[in-house]
């Protein structure tokens, strides 16, 4: 089994785990996606519209809106998600190290002032499962943090090409990214980050 390069309060980090030519093939199924589920800024239940940028591929997809947070089967063309990528399910294939294959891909687009706030993934009917997130293009800030809001945390640098597990004790840790690295990478042509976060919704 492969081994991660760092882990940080339980965040198995695996650095520069796809090559370029990985990326460059996950990126061009994302485009393939955006295009049958255009990404979306979703508002949060209190009305305020995210800056990040959304879609999803799978059984199911999250939205997020004045009803709450939670996973749907259709996007809001009507339709069912497109299917997660080959390209995409191999990689939870060689760092999940569980029994079953993710029914959920989310994909966040974070452009120039996008953020994502401290956060649990928590609407997931079965917390055994991992979640794996995926970074490629521009690097991203991530902050981990604890089970509960507050208190100390730890922040790393998560560039394209690194995968991060969060499972068993860190599953439930809150964590989020607080500023993007614009320009740091050329992956993307007009810049910006990509996070793909594979996981079992149902």
């Amino acid at each position: 089994m492969i081994q991660p390069t760092r882990t940080v309060r339980g965040f198995r980090i695996f650095e520069q785990f796809l090559s370029e030519a990985d990326q460059i093939g996950i990126v061009d199924d994302v485009r393939e996606i955006a295009r049958t589920a255009p990404m979306r800024r979703y508002a949060t239940p209190y009305g305020k519209r995210m800056s990040v940028r959304m879609t999803a591929a799978g059984e199911f997809g999250w939205i997020s809106d004045r009803a709450g947070y939670r996973y749907l089967e259709e996007h809001s063309e009507g339709t069912p998600w497109p299917s997660i990528p080959e390209s995409v399910l191999r990689v939870w294939e060689n760092v999940a190290e569980c029994g079953r294959r993710p029914d959920s891909c989310l994909i966040n687009f974070y452009g120039t002032d996008a953020r994502m706030g401290m956060h649990q993934d928590n609407t997931e009917a079965d917390f055994r499962w991992p979640v794996v997130s995926i970074s490629l293009g521009d690097a991203g800030l991530f902050r981990i943090g604890n089970l509960v809001r507050g208190g100390t945390t730890e922040s790393v640098w998560l560039t394209s090409g690194d995968v991060v597990v969060m499972g068993g004790e860190a599953r439930l840790r809150y964590h989020g990214i607080d500023r993007v690295r614009f320009g740091s990478s050329g992956l993307l042509r007009s810049g910006g980050r990509l996070n793909l976060t594979l996981r079992v919704a149902k």
